[in-house]
């Protein structure tokens, strides 16, 4: 009798250890969507200006005091993007999940990788996004964070 509560106990002990380590476990990535093509043309052409390092034409994507996140905080305006990119360069490929827009704001919500081959998400991004009224969609913010693997 000892012994089959021993087993149960053991087994009991190990299912919940399964459990806590699924738990622990990254969660499957979100599907991409397709994006309206007023809002595509922003990963596009951001995904162009990282590939060919024209830090010109990714701060040209931005509001006139548009913000990225740097290690020491934030940098606003087009000159301080220009300048954070200016070393930035690579197969940037970026995948929508969610989005939203009404009126003359909006945000893209996604996923970024490197290269077409890779199967794996490396981070995730917010793009807030503002325009004038009637007028073409600019980034206000743009929020990324890697995957830590």
């Amino acid at each position: 009798m000892r012994i089959a509560c021993l087993v149960l106990c053991a087994i009991a002990a190990f299912s919940s250890l399964s459990v806590a380590q699924a738990s622990n476990a990254p969660p499957a990535p979100l599907p991409s969507i397709a994006l309206p093509s007023e809002l595509d043309r922003i990963l596009r052409d951001y995904e162009r200006g990282w590939r060919a390092g024209n830090e010109k034409a990714l701060a040209e994507l931005f509001t006139e005091d548009g913000f990225v996140p740097t290690g020491g905080g934030w940098v606003r305006g087009r000159d301080g993007i220009r300048r954070t990119y200016e070393t930035q360069q690579g197969d940037l490929q970026l995948r929508a999940v969610a989005y939203a827009v009404a009126d003359t704001v909006g945000y893209i919500v996604g996923a970024y990788t490197y290269g077409p081959e890779s199967a794996t998400d490396r981070g995730k991004f917010v793009l807030a996004l503002r325009r004038p009224p009637g007028g073409q969609w600019l980034i206000a913010a743009d929020i990324d964070q890697s995957n830590r693997f």
